[in-house]
């Protein structure tokens, strides 16, 4: 199991366009579900902060071992969620992630993340 939290900045200037692509996650959360299965994401949260005026977005997930990349995967909201990704994420900012100091999950609910 694979529990991260890993910070990304977005491009100057696109703003609207991550309104837009939370937006469409939301509006289409069906179907975000369906492709979490393959990945064997548990938990997947973003978060946005502004610092400085400069803005960020938070992945926090839970993950499985073996699960499909969504890097690989062919499904229609994947392919848009990766279009948003590569016009908002500033690819010259190195990614942060942030160890995870403790990790609280009751093993009942634990035992079935394998």
């Amino acid at each position: 199991m694979n529990v991260e939290l890993t910070k990304f900045r977005v491009k100057e200037g696109k703003s609207a366009k991550v309104d837009e692509w939370l937006a469409f996650l939301n509006d289409n959360m069906k179907d975000v579900l369906v492709t979490l299965e393959g990945e064997k994401m548990y938990v997947e949260t973003i978060f946005r902060e502004s610092l400085d005026c400069v803005e960020y977005l938070y992945w926090y997930s839970i993950q499985g071992e073996g699960g499909q990349e969504v890097e690989t995967s062919t499904h229609w909201i994947d392919e848009k969620h990766m279009a948003f990704w590569h016009e908002c994420i500033d690819s010259t900012f190195p990614p942060v992630d942030l160890p995870a100091a403790v990790i609280m999950i009751p093993s009942d609910i634990k035992e079935g993340m394998k």
